[in-house]
């Protein structure tokens, strides 16, 4: 069960953010005893990959930042940060991977469906995220958006320890991030209902 949460906590976090949870797992388990990473996933520990993943880290960072250059880098991590969330819920919720020389063991053993899930979970939190973009830079004319981005980074790196040391307040990120996207999908209803009531009075 814990297993699961991290796992989940993990995704989410990369839907806000492809690098943070696993720049997270893959330092821990390199300089800590938080993380034992399984045998598949034991490159994430790696000194180049962390790397790597720092430096697109900080190209991410900086581009979703300023307003339209951030829906371009969404357009782009709607590849990119379920991907991420595949790998941090398989390497999270400690899921052995075979070798990818044998696809047919891996889809028989059901070691894929802690990846897929992962994928869903950060897609979702990436759409959502996406979605709220565009209306936080219109409403404040892209000053919002260092803000919101600010905030969405420090949730995701949160997220990922608490995931990793208290896995049972993922619980509590996900019954927050339902209430957002109620709030969410509420607010753009009503905005709908504002703007066809003024093109009638028009």
């Amino acid at each position: 069960m814990f297993e699961v949460l991290t796992g989940t906590g993990l995704a989410a976090s990369a839907g806000l953010n492809a690098y943070i949870p696993l720049l997270t797992m893959g330092l821990l388990a390199r300089y800590t005893d938080l993380v034992d990473l399984p045998g598949g996933w034991q490159w994430l520990g790696n000194g180049w990959v962390l790397a790597i993943l720092a430096v697109l880290l900080a190209v991410e960072v900086v581009a979703d930042k300023v307003p339209v250059v951030d829906h371009v880098n969404d357009v782009v991590q709607t590849v990119v940060r379920p991907t991420a969330g595949g790998l941090a819920f398989g390497a999270g919720a400690s899921s052995e991977t075979v070798t990818v020389s044998d696809p047919g063991s891996f889809f028989s053993s059901n070691q894929w469906v802690p990846v897929v899930a992962g994928v869903v979970i950060a897609l979702g939190v990436h759409l959502l995220k996406s979605a709220a973009r565009p209306v936080v830079n219109a409403t404040t004319a892209g000053v919002g958006a260092p803000v919101a981005s600010t905030a969405e980074d420090a949730t995701s790196v949160l997220m990922s320890l608490v995931a990793i040391i208290l896995p049972v307040l993922v619980l509590v990120f996900l019954v927050g991030l339902l209430v957002f996207l109620f709030w969410f999908l509420r607010r753009r209803a009503d905005r709908r209902r504002e703007r066809r009531a003024a093109g009638f009075r028009v």
